[in-house]
Formats: structure tokens, sequence, C-alpha cells
């Protein structure tokens, strides 16, 4: 229990040194764009620092309404953590994708709908929370979500690698076409 506790203190700190707030949307346009990208860092990383700010991290957008910024903990001094730090609209979220290890969301306000699928009996479990809360979805099981609230949720993502695998599998299945 005293390690969830620092590790929750940890990514809170995290927030308050990158500059997330629950109410900030991180400069992204009011309109979001028509394509998803991904862009590489304004500036380049430095792991001797202790303050990793968003423009040192690579950053990206998922049609429809879904921004984030990656933190590599490779490349931040880190050797058993990454961070994946979103800001999803109401109705957006990312497509459906697995990574190699366990994954934690982290929400402390917002209410979120989820679909993770057990990959050996291809049964899906859907839920929908209202933060605070976190999500437990271990490694290699498809998932995603959607932001099933009337304001922007504001999500950390935690991986305990210093790199993200992200192999993704389609559409979101919880966004209507």
């Amino acid at each position: 229990m005293r390690r969830q506790s620092k590790l929750l203190a940890a990514i809170a700190a995290i927030c308050v040194a990158t500059g997330v707030h629950a109410q900030s949307s991180h400069g992204h346009p009011k309109t979001p764009p028509a394509k998803s990208y991904e862009k590489a860092s304004q500036r380049p990383p430095n792991p001797a620092e202790y303050v990793i700010k968003l423009d040192q991290m690579a950053s990206f957008y998922d049609v429809p309404g879904e921004f984030g910024h990656i933190m590599l903990g490779k490349d931040h001094g880190f050797t058993q953590l990454s961070l994946i730090i979103t800001e999803t609209r109401p109705g957006g979220g990312p497509p459906l994708h697995t990574h190699d290890t366990e994954e934690a969301h982290v929400v402390l306000s917002g209410t979120a709908s989820y679909v993770i699928e057990d990959p050996a009996t291809k049964k899906r479990k859907n839920f929908t929370v209202r933060g605070p809360y976190v999500v437990r979805i271990p490694a290699r099981h498809p998932h995603t979500f959607i932001n099933a609230g009337k304001q922007p949720l504001h999500l950390i993502g935690t991986l305990p690698e210093s790199d993200v695998s992200y192999n993704e599998l389609g559409r979101n299945p919880l966004i209507k076409q």
C-alpha cells in the first residue's frame, strides 16, 4: 500500500512539474485537426534534469479528439518508467491497441468508458468509471477508452518500462462511426 501511495505521489509531482492541470488545455487548438499525427519533441530531453517539460516529449493526436505527450523514460533518465499524458475531448479516444507491459491509467477527475479484451478468451470487459480512479490494464490486453463526460479528460498512462511499445489493432469500437 505504501508503494502505491508513493507511486501516486510521484505521478502527482510529475503532473505539477510538467504543468498538467485538470483545467488546462496544454495549448491544444479549440478545433481538433482532421487527421491523426505524431510529432517529435520541440526541445531535446536532458536525462540530467529533474524537471521534464511537455516540449521535451513527443506529441500526438488521434482522431477524434485525443491529444497527448509521451515521456519515454530512457530519454529522461528513467530505467523502469514511461508516461503517456493525454487530454481527450468528449467522445474521443485512442484506437484499440496493446502494450507489451502492463499499464495503469490514472485520472483525477472525469468519466471514461473502457473496453479491455482478454487475449486468451477474446472476451471483452466494458465498464464506465468516474474519477478519481486507477484502471489496471494487463500486458498485451487489447484496450481503449472514450471520454464519456462533457469536459476534457486528463489521463496519465504509466508503464513500467523505459520505452513504450504500442501496437495499434484498429479503430476504437466505442466510437460511433
